[in-house]
């Protein structure tokens, strides 16, 4: 190309970008206008200068279009209002096969938990004011009578997750002194939370006794001396030592502490309200249970099977407590109005609910009978094929989902999924950016060489119409990945 040729085709370009309409003009576009009305006008200015940029960046490309696009240019600003005013925090679906999936937020909350949640945030509430008796009072009590009629605890308190409790419990019951705790329970869950890392940030020194798989009461005792402070235990949520192990009981671990006048801690990680067996789930150790067995301090979260919200919470004896909440890491730590308020509602349920595997949503996705979810998976597969055809082939397939979030590691429910295969790892990986594109993402799991959705968590009806309804706008989001 000539220097001549070169220098038309700059000026062709030049006027191009001379030809883009102005903020001006185009906040009074026809076409504009309803989004002007919805989202503002602040928001449709910088939107507009947004998709201007940008189309000028274009413009002086080489690849330069040869004429503007109107009606792409009012979509790109249209798209990019949609960018600034869509929320980071989105509603997604979980078809993972994981119920309790920590990267999506754990427990979805119950209905009560979520109008207690808007109630506490649109008004005032008693959070630490006392009606009877008129003057300042304290917030834990919005939810430690409920934890003690159901923990059988002398006390309760709450923090803002397991994390914290555990860190809270070890600090104020045994820093400046040695933790106790088998080898075998040195445990670490997401993010590197390391349960030695925690006992140094608490200011204990750190003493591990038995073996990794075989942890007896006599390596306790030989343990102990005189700088002895507390002994631990940890539950190993997120995983299973199996064959040739043993361990040593609650109840002797507490006579040995006690017998020692030191506290005995149990951190049973996420911790269960209701009897599983019952619910045709495998057991999961329950804060009675450990109060039970002689536990001065027993810790658990909120929002994994007891399905509440994020929180820590610690039960145990009047005295470990009343040293808790003394501490000055409470008041740190401690948990927020809505918290309370959304905890204090499914506690409740648990208390009053005839029936908590119908009202806790957590407990509901994992009582869901298989066949359910079967019937459900043959009933989406025509409407999820036709949105896909072209792009992947659609099956029914049987599949195990999980608890998830470190509760119980090795077992698996029965369920299914709607299987996508495409033609090539390329195209999968495509398909899997695509479901994630849509307006209420889809996130799924890639195995096999397929994309597995695991149906358990779509449970209402509602969420179903909304699934299969936006896979009409697949094929844009297909065509964009």
């Amino acid at each position: 190309m000539s220097e001549t040729d070169a220098a038309k085709m700059d000026a062709t370009r030049t006027d191009l970008r001379r030809d883009l309409p102005g903020v001006t003009t185009l906040l009074a576009h026809g076409d504009l206008q309803q989004t002007r009305s919805a989202h503002g006008e602040r928001v449709l200015t910088r939107a507009i200068r947004e998709t201007l940029a940008e189309w000028r960046r274009r413009l002086a490309s080489p690849a330069a279009p040869e004429t503007l696009d109107e009606v792409a240019l009012i979509r790109g600003i249209q798209d990019s209002v949609d960018r600034w005013v869509r929320p980071a925090a989105r509603a997604v679906f979980n078809l993972t096969g994981t119920v309790i999936h920590t990267n999506l937020g754990r427990a979805p909350l119950a209905e009560s938990a979520i109008d207690a949640v808007v109630q506490a945030a649109r008004h005032p509430i008693a959070l630490e004011y006392d009606l009877e008796a008129g003057r300042r009072g304290d917030r834990d009590r919005l939810v430690e009578d409920l934890l003690v009629e159901m923990t059988g605890a002398e006390a309760a308190t709450v923090v803002n997750n397991n994390a914290a409790a555990v860190l809270l419990g070890l600090t104020a019951l045994g820093a400046g002194r040695e933790a106790i705790i088998s080898r075998g329970e040195m445990i670490e869950i997401g993010g590197a939370f390391r349960m030695p890392d925690v006992m140094t940030a608490a200011g204990c020194r750190l003493v591990e006794v038995g073996a990794t798989n075989r942890t007896h009461a006599r390596d306790f005792r030989q343990a102990l001396n005189a700088a002895s402070g507390i002994i631990v235990k940890a539950h190993t949520s997120n995983y299973a030592v199996t064959g040739f192990t043993s361990g040593v009981a609650e109840s002797e671990l507490a006579e040995i502490a006690h017998a020692h006048g030191i506290p005995f801690m149990i951190d049973l990680g996420s911790g269960a309200l209701t009897d599983f067996r019952a619910l045709a789930l495998p057991h999961e150790s329950q804060p009675a249970e450990a109060i039970a067995a002689g536990a001065d301090l027993v810790t658990f979260s909120g929002d994994k099977l007891l399905g509440g919200p994020q929180a820590g919470v610690l039960v145990g004896r009047r005295e470990a407590i009343a040293q808790l909440k003394q501490h000055p890491l409470k008041r740190a730590l401690r948990c927020d109005k809505l918290t309370l308020a959304a905890l204090e509602a499914t506690l409740r349920l648990y208390r009053d609910s005839d029936a908590p595997e119908r009202d806790v949503p957590a407990l509901r996705l994992l009582t869901r009978p298989a066949a359910e979810i079967a019937a459900q998976a043959e009933r989406l597969r025509p409407a999820v094929a036709v949105a896909l055809d072209g792009i992947a082939a659609v099956s029914v397939g049987a599949c195990r989902s999980q608890l998830g979030s470190g509760s119980l590691p090795v077992d698996r429910l029965e369920s299914h999924a709607l299987v996508l295969r495409a033609a090539n790892s390329g195209a999968l990986v495509r398909l899997e950016r695509a479901l994630r594109a849509l307006d209420r993402p889809v996130i799924g799991r890639l195995h096999e060489g397929a994309l597995w959705l695991d149906l358990r968590c779509l449970a209402s009806e509602a969420d179903e119409a909304v699934f299969a309804r936006q896979l009409e706008s697949l094929p844009r989001c297909w065509t964009s990945a």
